[in-house]
Formats: C-alpha cells, sequence, structure tokens
C-alpha cells in the first residue's frame, strides 16, 4: 500500500489541478491509497417491512429509502470518488443516482452487481420458508452456499459474477475510491470471496447489512489482495471510518 504523505513536488503538482481533481486527492490522503471500494446496499424497500427476501423483483425506495439515498449523496459529494455503478435493479439505481449527481460524475450499470435469485423464496421471510420447507430453511441456515433456496441461483454463480465485476471496476480505476451500488447477499458474499473469509459462513460474519452502508475495501496495489476496512460504517457528511466495525 502505497504511503498516505505524498512528496513536495507531487503537492505542488496537486496544487495545480481542477477543484474537482484537487477533492479527490485530497480525500484519498486522509484515507486509503489502495483502490477503495463502497461496496454498498440500496436505501430501504417496501420489503424491508418484515425483513421479506427480494431478489430480482424490481421494487423502487420507499420515502425513508429515498431520504438515505440523499443522506449518501451527501457523503459522496466530498468523498473524492472516480467512479460510481449500480446494480440495474431500480432501488440500486435510486441510491446511485443523487450520490453520482453530487459527485459529478455518471452511474454505470453492471449486470453483474444484481442481486441473488431467490427462486421460491422470493418475498417471504424467514419465518415463513422455515414453517413452507423447514429441512430446506434449516439447511439454507447451516450453508446457504452449498444449499441454496428452492428454486434460487447457486450462491457460487453469484460469487463468480461479482468478483469478476469488481475485478473489472478495480482495473479500470487504479488507485482510484469507487462506490458500486448493489444487494445485501451478492454484497456479503463478494466481501467473503475477496478477504478470504468462507462465502458459507456469510449470514454469521454479516448478518445485518444496513442501507446505504456495507462494505469498504481496499485493494494493494503491488500485491492485488483485498482487505475489509470497514462493514456498516456510517456514511454522512464529513463521516468515512477507517476501521472494521
Amino acid at each position: 500500500m502505497r504511503t498516505a504523505r505524498r512528496s513536495e513536488s507531487s503537492d505542488s503538482r496537486t496544487a495545480r489541478r481542477s477543484e474537482s481533481s484537487d477533492s479527490r486527492t485530497a480525500r484519498r490522503s486522509e484515507s486509503w491509497e489502495a483502490r477503495t471500494l463502497y461496496l454498498l446496499r440500496h436505501g430501504e424497500t417496501p420489503f424491508h417491512d418484515g425483513n421479506r427476501y427480494c431478489g430480482r423483483t424490481d421494487v423502487g425506495l420507499t420515502e425513508a429509502g429515498e431520504a438515505q439515498a440523499d443522506q449518501l449523496a451527501a457523503w459522496a459529494g466530498q468523498a473524492g470518488l472516480d467512479a460510481v455503478y449500480s446494480s440495474p435493479l431500480v432501488r440500486a439505481a435510486r441510491t446511485a443516482e443523487p450520490a453520482a449527481r453530487a459527485a459529478g460524475l455518471p452511474v454505470h450499470v453492471d449486470d453483474r452487481l444484481i442481486e441473488l435469485d431467490f427462486g421460491e423464496a422470493e418475498g417471504l421471510t424467514s419465518r415463513e420458508m422455515a414453517r413452507r420447507w423447514p429441512e430446506l430453511r434449516a439447511a439454507f441456515e447451516h450453508d446457504p452456499v452449498a444449499n441454496p433456496l428452492p428454486g434460487g441461483e447457486d450462491p457460487r454463480v453469484a460469487i463468480a459474477r461479482g468478483t469478476a465485476a469488481v475485478s473489472d471496476i478495480a482495473a479500470r480505476h487504479p488507485g482510484g475510491v469507487v462506490l458500486a451500488v448493489c444487494h445485501s447477499t451478492v454484497l456479503r458474499l463478494v466481501t467473503c470471496a475477496l478477504t478470504g473469509i468462507d462465502p458459507a459462513d456469510y449470514r454469521r460474519e454479516f448478518p445485518v447489512v444496513h442501507n446505504v452502508s456495507g462494505a469498504v475495501l481496499a485493494q494493494d496495489d503491488t500485491h492485488g489482495a483485498w482487505r475489509l476496512v470497514a462493514f456498516n460504517p456510517a456514511l454522512g457528511p464529513g463521516k468515512h471510518s477507517a476501521s472494521r466495525s
């Protein structure tokens, strides 16, 4: 990882850059110099009432979710972002768009950031699944990767597409700071896969993903290894968590 302190000559060059470029450079010097990826969950949706599984159902944000997106935008405007990416689903796009506007950037849609397809479990709560398929639900809770929900996407396929998306994003923005808005399950699976945690433990390692929060990941540009810098940080104006929470 490169040091946060810049040389005198680099400082003088930075001073001659445009205001937006200065903001991004300053933000990185306060934080992480490696590639930094904010892999975040979208804002609240109607499925949050009762904690219903929402995979490919394309729902929008609630009023509270819109307010959360505005809160994220207030952070994004001063976060020194170099790029903003989003899942193709409306709830992710509506969360990413205000942040991108605040940062003066376009939203790049990457289909590989889409949430898992939960099959027959779509729209159900955990309790409803346990009543309907007690053995299948118990197996899922023990190892959700080896025992996906009935008719659902194989989590290993989701890991492959999600990590490929992250790899491509990182390659496009060397040393950059990137926001990618996606979804709770794919976010946790990808975070585990990138940081050496067994994906089968994603529900135990990360039982809750807050709205407009998630994983802050840094990639060392020498070895390419990813590390988890923070999980579920509070992102708002002037807020930036530098440690895993």
